[in-house]
């Protein structure tokens, strides 16, 4: 604590220091329940955190279609919405994406 000039070998500098860290402890939690209450709040609002999905809900069904009857490869379903290749694969439910993997190692 040399920035502060707390001698922590001393009984005085180790109690103002555990004052201090009590204090920043407190002020932690104290904006870790303000922005819980503030979330809460919004959502009693009907306000929705986070990033709006890139695909709607009919463009991920869409995706999940071509992808399922394998009309078009990842890369084309995301050309096609214009969205990179990672959100194709955030979009379409994961026992179908493993499966498919599962399946063309299995041929190869």
């Amino acid at each position: 604590m040399i920035e502060q000039g707390i001698d922590t070998d001393t009984m005085e500098g180790r109690a103002m220091f555990g004052m201090l860290s009590v204090l920043a402890e407190l002020q932690r939690e104290l904006i870790v329940a303000n922005t819980m209450d503030g979330l809460a709040s919004a959502r009693a609002r009907g306000r929705v955190g986070g990033r709006r999905p890139k695909l709607t809900a009919d463009q991920a069904a869409l995706a999940q279609e071509l992808y399922d009857a394998r009309v078009k490869t990842v890369q084309q379903i995301a050309d096609l919405f214009g969205v990179p290749r990672s959100t194709v694969y955030g979009h379409l439910k994961g026992d179908t994406v493993l499966r498919q993997v599962k399946e063309a190692r299995g041929r190869s």
